[in-house]
């Protein structure tokens, strides 16, 4: 499977969402009624200067904020239904966010597996589950060790595997690599490229990097200062695979410095 595979379950659309935050009479817009399309299988990235809405949108399509007003489908489902989360809609929906929050006590296989046994899953076929994807994200050998064990970035991989342990069309990411050094995120967007072009996911991702955002995306959603909105949508056209060679590249420069001149803007 390709990153090009886009199925309906790995959709999601906004529908005239907005997010407030605080009493009726003395609210905060985080978010202005938005409408916007993701379509499945790509590589979306939210970007905008601190305190615009990013986290908020993230958290409002993952069912972790609820909408003032306006409508969130996922894979065509109404994430809310009577004031509830419809579990159909979560059943596409995997979160990585920027710490790996794995429980120190539990193995990394374990951790990996926990939203299998949450699901019932057998203990054979989820620890088989979860050396798969261990391979997948790069840390086969590290099933049995501990979390206190790895590296920042290696523990961010497991992050990575647990979020798909159940096999969710869309994968969604709040600054994952954050908190790591230049040359693990560097890394880790390499390997996030290839992860997504190996499983054909829908992923949607916050950052504050403008040179991560243009390396990884399809497509860049640009939201403007509180209260949040969709500035503009910039479509990138590089080919895939990509390297850190890109980053020399005319095309990519222009693309970075009008993203710049936006938020300084």
């Amino acid at each position: 499977m390709t990153a090009a595979t886009a199925t309906s379950d790995k959709s999601i659309s906004l529908k005239a969402t907005e997010k407030r935050f605080g009493a009726p009479k003395a609210s905060v817009q985080a978010l202005t009624p938005t409408t916007m399309d993701i379509a499945g299988g790509g590589m979306t990235i939210l970007l905008g200067p601190s305190g615009c809405g990013k986290t908020t949108m993230l958290r409002l399509i993952a069912g972790l904020e609820t909408p003032t007003s306006g409508l969130i489908e996922v894979g065509g489902v109404n994430l809310w239904s009577n004031g509830k989360r419809n579990s159909d809609a979560l059943s596409h929906l995997g979160m990585v966010f920027q710490e790996a929050n794995l429980f120190p006590w539990l193995t990394i296989e374990e951790n990996i597996a926990l939203p299998l046994k949450l699901r019932g899953v057998s203990k054979a076929e989820r620890l088989g589950k979860a050396q798969e994807l261990c391979r997948l994200v790069g840390i086969a050998g590290f099933e049995r060790r501990m979390p206190r064990e790895l590296s920042g970035g290696m523990r961010q991989r497991a992050s990575i595997a647990r979020a798909l342990s159940y096999d969710p069309g869309i994968l969604l990411m709040d600054e994952p690599f954050g908190a790591l050094d230049a040359i693990t995120r560097d890394t880790m967007n390499n390997e996030l490229q290839r992860i997504w072009m190996e499983t054909g996911k829908t992923v949607v991702l916050v950052t504050h990097s403008i040179g991560e955002a243009v390396f990884l995306a399809d497509r860049i959603v640009l939201l403007s200062p509180r209260p949040g909105r969709v500035q503009e949508i910039i479509e990138v056209p590089f080919p895939r695979p990509r390297d850190q060679s890109m980053y020399r590249e005319p095309e990519f420069q222009r693309i970075v410095s009008y993203l710049h001149g936006k938020l300084d803007h």
